[in-house]
């Protein structure tokens, strides 16, 4: 679409700001300019100027800024396109026609939001048929609503290859595999993607259904299926349930970001409707940006266990270079082992909101993790510590923000770690002796709830990459541990990336062998990565190489991965050994420490015994050569 500069130009200059902010936004004229109160943030003194000479809006309060296509956008919520339309229509402009290559792409779209619509309804008319039973019960058992039912969408995949197939078969089998509702195999007939699963639509901000989850109805893996990325759907843009959230977050200036569909629905259905979720990954720079377009400081409510709590934190740091004044991000930490699903059935919104006034700043919860990291009882451990924050503040883009971190963290390391105050002359008390037995304790040691909480936990990396070539090696394996390892969070880039494609692909076909696996992998640009991974020479486990017993190669890549799962959870448990060590010395305390170094250092072993078990298996090579 050919949008000159002159043409949008010319619909700013027609259009009247005031007038149009005027309709939802109380404003009353102040000079040359009318005022009011932000619409963007709460505030009871006007701070929001609308100066319709220069065509912007501006808050002196939240720095919110922009013009009358930015307004539509941004309070609005419409999508660029749709707001220069609605805009151009009020002005008597008509907008400038699309030119042969963006009307097919507008078409195409057109067409694939048909099928996501015929696709949704199907579903629906499954899930109430005899067939849809399971997913039924499914839907009582976790205390799901019939209104709530409808509200959502919920829709149900028969466990057949080929039934949605046959019932949008007016669309054809190339938009149904672009749209990702079916799976197109080299040399098969395409088939269903979700089978045998409660599904779940995802919408746009417009409320167009673009993509579906389907969860797993019995036993079977992956738990959680997302579609595939489409010219509908990126799932690192998309956000679950943000066209009901809008309205909501708008009217309660705040917004939440869980982990998952069934925690957004269960919230929404008690009565908390500002609530979206990331879409099976971590949350990315786009989500955070379209966040803050939302609230200010969006609210972050991931999973008390280990994973969740992790997954806050890369958050956090990755929101860290995207900093500005006024926008930030809060924690709400959830009971170890509880998602807002649990908490909602248990306890009802009450518990929750309990949480929310409790939320936790950003900075508090860096302090908290890098805090409780480590020991600092050194020197050294204590400038790692001061090194890590500066790191942290040196990210940050915005100067001013910036410069307010280095002042907190230096201020907060300061107080931390600086010497008592030197205690007035007291007279010497007298000598006290122990009674026989009695054993010399410290005094406790300053240390937060948080930071005793908190568990900063990580994956061997070096293990993760072994583990991944083990998975390429032998892809009939993946199944078995997907939910597992997706669990981990195994990295950011590459290997994160190389991750997540392996078990996409190795999902669609359960019948892949290596070698085909590795040659899809090199078709969509992983080349580099797999060869570097698959070399022979650089990991030396039998699950890595390309010959050897098949059956130990298995047993071992299963050993692996149980060592990848069980390292961070003793890390994390000796960590808040360390903390209670820091906090106060007592036996309990430093036999647990000890302990919790043994099933370290077992772990350790049983990996170096999957080395030398490698070692042996080529030397038994040998032999029979």
């Amino acid at each position: 679409m050919s949008l000159t500069p002159a043409f949008l130009d010319e619909l700013r200059a027609r259009t009247s700001l005031s007038a149009l902010i005027g309709r939802t936004t109380k404003l009353t004229k102040a000079g040359r300019e009318h005022k009011g109160c932000c619409p963007f943030h709460n505030e009871k003194t006007p701070s929001f100027y609308v100066n319709d000479d220069k065509g912007f809006y501006h808050c002196f309060g939240c720095s919110a800024h922009g013009d009358a296509i930015r307004w539509m956008t941004d309070q609005r919520g419409l999508p660029f396109m749709d707001a220069v339309k609605e805009l151009a229509q009020a002005a008597g402009m008509e907008v400038p026609a699309l030119d042969k290559k963006s009307a097919e792409r507008a078409e195409k779209a057109q067409s694939l939001h048909d099928v996501m619509a015929a696709a949704a309804e199907w579903f629906c008319t499954q899930l109430d048929g005899l067939e849809g039973s399971a997913a039924r019960e499914l839907l009582d058992r976790r205390g799901i609503k019939a209104e709530t039912k409808r509200t959502f969408g919920f829709g149900f995949a028969p466990d057949a290859r080929g039934k949605l197939r046959a019932a949008l078969k007016q669309f054809g089998d190339a938009m149904l595999i672009e749209a990702g509702l079916l799976i197109n195999v080299e040399g098969k007939e395409p088939y269903d993607r979700f089978r045998g699963r409660l599904m779940i639509p995802i919408r746009d901000q417009r409320g167009r259904v673009i993509a579906f989850g389907g969860r797993i109805i019995g036993d079977g893996e992956p738990k959680y299926l997302n579609s595939p990325d489409t010219p509908l759907f990126d799932k690192g843009r998309t956000l679950y349930n943000i066209d009901r959230a809008l309205p909501a977050a708008r009217k309660a200036n705040r917004v939440f970001v869980v982990e998952g569909y069934m925690d957004a629905i269960a919230l929404a259905q008690a009565g908390i409707g500002e609530v979206v979720a990331p879409l099976g990954t971590a949350l990315t720079e786009h989500q955070l940006e379209r966040l803050w377009r939302i609230a200010d400081v969006p609210t972050l409510c991931f999973d008390g266990d280990n994973a969740g709590q992790k997954a806050a934190i890369r958050a956090a740091h990755r929101a860290m270079p995207m900093l500005a004044a006024g926008k930030s991000l809060k924690f709400v930490t959830l009971p170890e082992g509880q998602d807002p699903d649990d908490l909602i059935r248990a306890k009802g919104a009450g518990a929750f909101e309990a949480l929310v006034r409790d939320a936790t700043q950003l900075v508090d919860r860096l302090w908290a993790h890098e805090l409780a990291a480590e020991p600092m009882t050194t020197p050294e451990e204590r400038a790692g510590f001061r090194g890590r924050f500066a790191e942290l503040a040196k990210a940050i883009a915005d100067p001013v923000v910036r410069s307010e971190y280095q002042s907190e963290f230096r201020r907060r390391y300061d107080e931390q770690f600086a010497a008592p105050p030197r205690a007035p002359f007291q007279p010497r008390q007298p000598f006290v002796p122990r009674k026989p037995g009695q054993k010399w304790s410290p005094p406790p040691a300053p240390v937060t709830e948080d930071a005793k909480a908190f568990r900063a936990i990580g994956i061997d990396r070096v293990l993760a990459k072994a583990v991944l070539a083990g998975l390429i090696r032998h892809p009939v394996e993946i199944a078995r541990h997907v939910e597992v390892l997706g669990s981990l969070r195994l990295a950011d880039g590459a290997l994160g990336r190389l991750f997540e494609a392996v078990v996409d692909v190795a999902l669609e076909d359960q019948a892949l062998d290596s070698g085909r696996l590795v040659t899809i992998l090199a078709q969509s640009g992983f080349e580099t990565v797999a060869r570097d991974l698959l070399r022979a020479d650089t990991m030396p486990y039998s699950f890595t190489q390309a010959t050897g017993d098949e059956t130990r190669a298995r047993e071992d890549l299963d050993e692996a991965i149980a060592i990848l799962v069980a390292r961070p959870e003793v890390d994390a448990a000796l960590a808040d050994a360390t903390s209670a060590m820091q906090a106060r010395f007592t036996d309990e305390a430093f036999q647990r420490q000890v302990a919790l170094v043994r099933e370290q250092q077992a772990l350790d072993l049983r990996l170096a015994n999957l080395v030398q078990s490698n070692e042996d298996a080529r030397a038994f090579d040998a032999e029979d050569d």
